[in-house]
């Protein structure tokens, strides 16, 4: 994960819940990519350091847990350097090109004529970010699969020239791949559309207050379409119990848009209390301990692949 600072539900929801699942049945490795952060803002440099550290707060408030799953920053492990240089020779510049996700974020960005270098090889540091750790699983949104499939193809070319070293490894997806933002777009920090993890409960309510609705809905007695409803969706993820009665209600018109906002509030308050009361507990000294121990094991498993890659490759 790109370290940006402070992170949203949709984060939460379409990343770090799965991780803190998939941590007792893989050994997980999570990387700090602020490497990644300088193919499209450079000039943020600066600021790595301190969003660094917020990331891994709200990673910790999740339910990472540093022995199992430890976490380290890209920066900090030069063979990311070493094998992203390498797997560069195995790939094309067409093919890093037709990287749908690369081109869809340079129009975003409105720099399609400005690409950097990195910024076109994106995929193929991360597939260093990857296979330095001989990933078979990697848990990603579905914006990121063509990426993937680029790891997989650098890794079969690898294979047919040098032998068996890495696996091809596959995309996962959660079922709630992407929870869309307040407006309806994707949530971002830089959309304004976006709660927080760490956002307190009385904003968690005013930003709820202000997400869209079923645009047939009028009024309180209208009967509504929840599958319209972008609030239902969040009631979908954070008031399962009560999904069924909500629609219901809203179907039949019981239900009006501001009651059924404050009753989505309420529980998503609920649900995040716990990451709240969790995030409290996180000292500086915590995280320079859980970086340190990360960054020290990440060295140690990179090192023995590197050995196994110059090995392989006679160099």
């Amino acid at each position: 994960m790109r370290p940006t600072g402070r992170l949203h539900i949709g984060n939460l929801v379409g990343a770090l819940e799965n991780w803190v699942q998939l941590q007792d049945f893989y050994n997980n490795y999570h990387l700090i990519a602020d490497w990644h952060v300088l193919t499209t803002a450079p000039e943020s440099a600066r600021e790595i350091t301190t969003n660094t550290r917020e990331m891994v707060a709200d990673w910790l408030s999740a339910g990472l847990d540093p022995v199992k799953s430890p976490m380290f920053r890209q920066s900090r492990v030069s063979a990311h350097a070493e094998l992203h240089l390498i797997f560069s020779m195995f790939v094309t510049l067409n093919r890093l090109l037709r990287n749908p996700t690369v081109k869809e974020q340079a129009r975003d960005l409105g720099i399609e004529d400005l690409m950097s270098y990195g910024h076109i090889g994106y995929p193929v540091l991360q597939a260093a970010d990857i296979l330095l750790y001989k990933g078979d699983v990697v848990p990603v949104g579905e914006d990121q699969m063509p990426h993937i499939e680029v790891a997989r193809e650098i890794a079969r070319r690898f294979n047919n020239l040098y032998g068996e070293v890495f696996p091809e490894p596959e995309g996962m997806l959660t079922k709630y791949a992407r929870l869309p933002g307040l407006d309806g777009k994707r949530m971002a920090k830089s959309l304004n559309n976006a709660i927080l993890m760490t956002d307190p409960p009385e904003e968690v309510a005013a930003k709820l207050k202000t997400a869209f609705t079923d645009p047939q809905k009028l009024r309180r007695g209208d009967p509504g379409h929840p599958e319209m409803c972008l609030v239902f969706t969040y009631h979908q993820k954070f008031n399962q119990s009560e999904t069924e009665q909500v629609s219901n209600d809203c179907r039949s018109g019981a239900l009006g848009c501001v009651q059924c906002k404050k009753r989505c509030a309420d529980c998503l308050n609920l649900y995040l209390a716990p990451l709240r009361e969790r995030r409290a507990q996180i000292t500086d000294s915590v995280i320079d301990d859980v970086l340190t121990d990360g960054e020290r094991r990440a060295c140690e498993e990179a090192a023995k692949t590197m050995a196994q890659v110059r090995a392989a490759m006679g160099i």
